[in-house]
């Protein structure tokens, strides 16, 4: 079922509008469904709670989105770094909605200005809050046939045990198929297990395609062989590489003041996962970072894993990794 994942920095009304609440936690998710059977396309919205005081629930939204909404109510600090953690993140195309509070006015030239600089370029203004009913058919011409390819990583960001069904864990494919019966490991751990079943949207189906927000019933392992951020892979994949410490190359975001430095502690976002580390040494856009813990990450991605510095506010993106070497 081809579906789009859009991150969106809003309110709760705009995404009401939009879809239908499934999930609330870190994230709020809504999910709209037009269709039936291989016609059907889906949006799905997730919708990061808590920002601009916690940064983690965006950067897991941006993790797994192709799309973005910002509701842009003022523009100050938290809008520039939420176009930058969007830009940072690759996500190329989105919609910045202008919705003053209270009756203001927001001049759409600086915004313009700030999604030009943040580097969102392609992304389209409304100048006012569109009709939602036409909003929704435009996102949902977004919506493309996903595009299965590569090695299976699944990224998981809840999990549970069902009584007379087992281990149940819920996440995005990554990229790849996951079908029913597949062997699969689960990481860190390293568990060996056997696909008992998927949902998918909470319709039972054979597999789950790459973008498929995935509930994977798991036979063959104990009942703490999951937690948040576990990754999923073929049972003979060696996709991902175990390591305590990376060479990292970042481009240095826009707006970022503060320049990182050896000794820095360190945040890096990546498949739902979120990594702490500590520079060694740093030499223009590369850097060495040891981490707190051995770590398990591929190192060919499509979207790049995000660097930030917590204490760094009011800009915490430090910028996007373009290439990961394990040591």
């Amino acid at each position: 079922m081809p579906v789009l994942n859009i991150a969106i920095l809003g309110s709760q009304e705009l995404c009401r509008s939009i879809g239908k609440l499934t999930d609330s936690r870190d994230v709020e998710s809504y999910v709209f469904k037009e269709g039936a059977g291989p016609d059907r396309r889906i949006l799905s919205l997730i919708r990061p709670l808590n920002f601009p005081e916690r940064i983690r629930p965006l950067l897991s939204a941006l993790n797994v989105a192709d799309y973005g909404i910002i509701e842009v109510n003022s523009i100050d600090a938290a809008l520039g770094e939420s176009m930058v953690a969007f830009s940072s993140s690759g996500i190329e195309h989105g919609d910045l909605i202008i919705n003053p509070k209270d009756g203001a006015w927001i001049d759409p030239d600086k915004v313009n200005l700030v999604k030009h600089e943040a580097g969102l370029r392609s992304w389209n203004v409304h100048h006012q809050m569109p009709d939602l009913n036409e909003y929704r058919t435009v996102l949902l011409r977004q919506v493309e046939k996903q595009n299965s390819v590569g090695e299976l990583l699944v990224s998981i960001d809840q999990h549970f045990v069902v009584k007379g069904i087992g281990l149940v864990g819920i996440g995005y494919v990554r990229s790849g198929v996951l079908a029913r019966h597949d062997n699969v490991k689960i990481y860190p751990k390293k568990a060996n297990g056997i696909v008992r079943s998927l949902q998918v949207m909470d319709d039972d189906v054979d597999r789950a395609l790459t973008g498929d927000r995935v509930g994977i019933a798991l036979r063959g392992v104990s009942d703490d062989s999951l937690d948040k951020g576990s990754q999923i892979v073929s049972e003979e994949s060696n996709l991902l590489i175990r390591s305590e410490k990376s060479h990292l190359t970042v481009a240095i975001s826009v707006f970022q003041n503060k320049t990182p430095q050896a000794g820095d502690v360190i945040h890096m976002s990546f498949d739902l996962q979120f990594f702490v580390g500590r520079i060694e040494s740093i030499e223009e856009n590369t850097m060495v970072v040891n981490w707190d813990r051995p770590i398990d990450l591929r190192t060919t991605f499509d979207k790049p894993p995000l660097l930030v510095q917590l204490d760094a506010g009011p800009m915490r993106i430090i910028g996007p990794v373009s290439n990961i070497q394990m040591v």
